[in-house]
């Protein structure tokens, strides 16, 4: 399961790189572009260190975990969606224009992400000097899920309730998602 979140984290940095195309109409400069690569670089690099903390790859520092999530929070919710305002999707980007013609879908899934990182942030607030026990993954996904997915009819478990490894789980989970459906493949 940690290799999962390795893996995921490494798909998360690889889909950033940027495309060179012609510029957007509403975006000459590329500047929301740019911003916007800037900014998942960013929430890739962060994945990835508590992703390496979790995984023993990378030494566990409170202070770079409290620093990791709090990125993650800063870049996701309100300020994902801030990212992709209509019209600036498309090439230089990688984003797909089905952003805008799933405006609802897309915004849902930042406020999720958003959500998740903003609970993981709340937990690197007061996280112990080391890994504990209750910040590990353990037993049946908390979501009311399992490893193939969530079942339906069952109530989304609280984020706050779940340990950080989960959350970071769940965020590299909802980033693969969102990536899917609305980032065009660079090959």
């Amino acid at each position: 399961m940690r290799s999962g979140i390795v893996c995921a984290a490494a798909v998360l940095a690889l889909a950033v790189l940027p495309v060179a195309a012609p510029s957007l109409a509403r975006d000459p400069d590329n500047a929301i572009v740019t911003t916007r690569q800037a900014a998942m670089k960013e929430m890739a690099a962060a994945a990835k260190a508590i992703a390496e903390m979790f995984d023993g790859k990378r030494a566990y520092e409170r202070a770079a975990f409290k620093a990791a999530a709090g990125t993650l929070s800063a870049r996701t919710g309100g300020a994902l969606i801030a990212g992709f305002p209509r019209g600036t999707v498309g090439a230089p980007s990688a984003a797909k224009r089905e952003i805008d013609q799933a405006r609802p879908e897309f915004e849902a899934l930042a406020r999720h992400i958003g959500r998740l990182a903003d609970a993981l942030a709340a937990k690197a607030g007061n996280a112990p000097a080391e890994i504990t026990a209750d910040m590990r993954m353990t037993g049946p996904p908390a979501d009311g899920g399992s490893l193939l997915g969530k079942r339906p009819g069952v109530a989304e478990a609280d984020p706050a309730k779940m340990p950080a490894e989960h959350l970071l789980h769940l965020i590299l989970q909802d980033c693969t998602t969102c990536h899917s459906k609305f980032r065009r493949k660079i090959e």
